[in-house]
């Protein structure tokens, strides 16, 4: 697959002189740019008696992904090429970057371009371009994809910031002008050399907008403000502007046979924030995948399979306050691997694409209802029971293939996104997933971890009226005694009656596990199968494990023994853990086995410095010099972890104190030490600024979740 990436056109007001010194001070390493860990010139050459200059660096970045991809791919970091074209004489400079590692499986291809500007020769324009062809990643082309358009679009946005950062540090410096350059009076100038002078004009460089629309300034398609009021919202000039352009644009396309709304047009604008040519491509591409698939035909032709309308736990349910149509999905309730054994991963696909078009449909409902815009829908997650059986990897899998086509074809229909009863494992799971999610998306997440149904009804309640909220979350609404089955049936009358008024049903069902019996698919993932039905099997081995294997499959079944550290402890032995935290508001997660006999696991947190151990036998809080309460503390109850019990947790890191993970054996069994197999990861607080609002309640010591471990 290859796909096209293409920033809009920037501009500094700044000569290109200045810009390309500002430019300079980025190599070999940039603060700013923390990804980019080394550059090295290879080659460099200055022609034309100074007026060009060609540089060819080698550049070593840092894999910006989750952990388990580091872990599929092997490495930490990877090796790009650069080639640079400086042409001082006509002010330019052309950049051009492959990727050298993993060139066989993607091939990554990025053009850059600074130029003076076109109009006012003391500005410079810059716009970039990239060509990214994934061939084969281990079965995970898409979600590869979607984070290569997440680093393109962050790095294309940290890019003006670093200029300015510099351009700033040049003023500091008493450098806030560099003459251009001049031929040396003597020299012999190249017949294919242009020279550019101050006053004239650099013909050869075209100035487009947003990567090659040519924006007309006039418009001969006019809305009524009426029309925009009651249909679209609040629109700024710009924004109106930029929406009959996109209309202009729809109109010139012979290949657009069906014309999409003004509401659908303006949710592509805002997904490609405003850039009509990017906006324009995105559109037509989804008009050509809805045709190819036949999706206008979805709600009448779509019939639900008899498993889904008894075991899938999902249904709409009335409105918030802002009038959207609410989906409450019990994701915890949900049986992820016999839903895709029974309907398969396409089957899977098909029904929340069209939960995606009754979701359309209830929005253009409830704003003719309400006679006001409604241009978006509200999803409510809970998250109760919710365990790292979820995160089986052909369930990760068709989850990041359905984010991925919603995304692509049914952008900004999410207007808020609420997820109540958020348990102790759910960060290993959001990083996994929030990294194919659309930044502005992820922005819409609410979350709300404390398990207390009063608290959740609460904090529901700022969103939806108390009389709707369901009786699983702490309000009045209970189960109906109607059939899910019979949910199209009766849906015309549910609206008409209940709507935003006092009703005493839900049309939720809860979830259940799907008979084996139903079973249809077996070609998911055997691999994963035969870990996951193992003996001692753990759902997130079974993930990394299968995830680090890629092609070689089973040949390298053992893989996640290189993730998950193996101990023994003999009776009134313990192992400690330190966790030395410098980032307050990080997530500590951890998952272990414990096999042949019990452990005792507790979290600590200590405030004093520890001395190096190496006797098993004693612990630091055996130390006269310790006393719990004046330099430790129990963060974590202790728990008594059973024989072949599997145990999942997170902490949110407030302080920053060394924190330690202890085991402790209080006795063996006749098959000899017990075995203790662990693995932690310290996740970043950034992953959670502006989103994960609650975590840090959610998880205290003080909840009733924190006692309670995912087994």
């Amino acid at each position: 697959m290859v796909q096209k990436y293409q920033s809009p056109v920037r501009v500094y007001k700044y000569p290109f002189e200045l810009v390309m010194k500002a430019y300079e001070k980025r190599f070999p390493k940039c603060p700013q740019m923390p990804i980019v860990l080394d550059c090295e010139i290879t080659k460099d050459e200055i022609l034309e008696n100074g007026a060009q200059r060609k540089t060819s660096r080698r550049c070593k970045l840092a894999v910006d992904a989750p952990y388990i991809f580091k872990k599929l791919i092997g490495v930490e970091h990877v090796y790009f090429i650069q080639h640079n074209y400086l042409d001082l004489a006509n002010r330019t400079l052309n950049i051009e970057a492959v990727n050298e590692s993993f060139s066989s499986r993607i091939e990554i291809f990025e053009r850059c371009r600074y130029y003076a500007h076109p109009d006012n020769p003391d500005w410079t324009c810059f716009d970039q371009t990239a060509t990214l062809d994934i061939k084969n990643f281990f079965g995970f082309e898409h979600s590869m994809e979607k984070m290569g358009m997440k680093q393109y679009t962050q790095t294309t946005l940290k890019g003006k910031e670093i200029i300015e950062y510099f351009i700033n540090e040049l003023k500091e410096e008493g450098i806030t002008e560099v003459p251009r350059w001049q031929p040396p009076a003597d020299a012999e100038i190249s017949p294919n050399l242009h020279v550019v002078g101050d006053d004239s004009e650099e013909s050869d460089t075209v100035y487009e907008v947003n990567g090659g629309e040519k924006r007309p300034s006039t418009h001969d398609i006019l809305l009524d403000g009426d029309f925009i009021a009651k249909h679209l919202g609040q629109l700024t000039p710009m924004q109106e502007s930029k929406l009959l352009e996109l209309r202009k644009l729809l109109d010139s396309q012979e290949d657009v046979e069906k014309m999409p709304d003004y509401q659908t047009i303006l949710r592509f604008l805002r997904a490609r924030d405003w850039h009509v040519s990017q906006a324009l491509t995105m559109l037509k591409d989804s008009l050509k995948w809805r045709k190819e698939q036949d999706i206008d035909s979805l709600l009448t032709e779509y019939k639900t399979p008899t498993v889904v309308s008894d075991h899938f736990p999902g249904g709409w349910h009335h409105h918030d306050k802002d009038g959207r149509p609410i989906y409450i999905l019990r994701l915890g309730h949900m049986d992820v691997k016999g839903l895709l054994k029974s309907i398969g991963t396409e089957g899977f696909l098909k029904l929340a694409l069209h939960i995606c078009e009754e979701g359309i449909k209830k929005i253009l409902e409830s704003a003719e209802n309400l006679g006001k815009p409604v241009l978006d829908w509200c999803l409510l997650v809970d998250l109760e029971g919710l365990s790292m059986r979820h995160l089986w990897r052909p369930g990760v899998k068709a989850l990041l293939n359905i984010i991925e086509n919603v995304e692509r074809n049914y952008p900004e229909t999410m207007g808020r996104v609420l997820v109540v009863r958020a348990p102790r494992v759910f960060p290993i799971a959001w990083t996994i997933v929030s990294a194919f999610i659309d930044e502005n998306t992820r922005s819409k997440f609410l979350f709300y971890g404390i398990s207390d149904d009063e608290h959740t009804k609460e904090s529901l309640e700022q969103y939806i009226d108390a009389e709707i909220v369901p009786d699983f979350l702490g309000g009045p609404c209970k189960p109906s005694v109607a059939a899910l089955s019979y949910v199209d049936q009766i849906t015309p009358y549910y609206f008409n009656h209940c709507y935003l008024a006092s009703c005493d049903c839900t049309l939720i069902h809860e979830g259940s596990l799907v008979p084996k019996n139903l079973y249809k698919m077996n070609s998911l993932e055997e691999a994963d199968d035969a870990l996951l039905d193992s003996p001692h099997h753990n759902d997130s081995k079974t993930l990394a494990a299968a995830a680090g294997s890629g092609a070689g499959g089973l040949a390298q079944q053992n893989h996640h023994h290189n993730v998950y550290k193996t101990v023994e402890l003999r009776t009134g032995y313990s192992h400690e853990v330190i966790i030395r935290n410098s980032d307050p508001k990080s997530v500590l997660t951890w998952d272990f086995d414990v096999l042949r006999s019990d452990l005792h696991f507790t979290l600590f947190r200590v405030t004093k410095d520890l001395p190096e151990k190496h006797d098993l036998a004693v612990s630091f809080f055996d130390m006269s010099d310790f006393t719990e309460g004046v330099n430790y503390f129990k963060e974590e109850p202790t728990l008594v972890c059973h024989n072949k019990e599997s145990v999942q947790g997170s902490h949110v890191m407030n302080h920053k104190d060394n924190y330690v993970m202890h085991w402790f054996s209080p006795s063996c069994s006749s098959e000899g030490p017990t075995q203790l197999n662990y693995f932690y990861e310290v996740l970043s607080s950034a992953n959670y600024k502006g989103s994960m609002t609650s975590l840090q309640s959610a998880f205290s010591s003080n909840s009733a979740s924190s006692s309670c471990q995912s087994r």
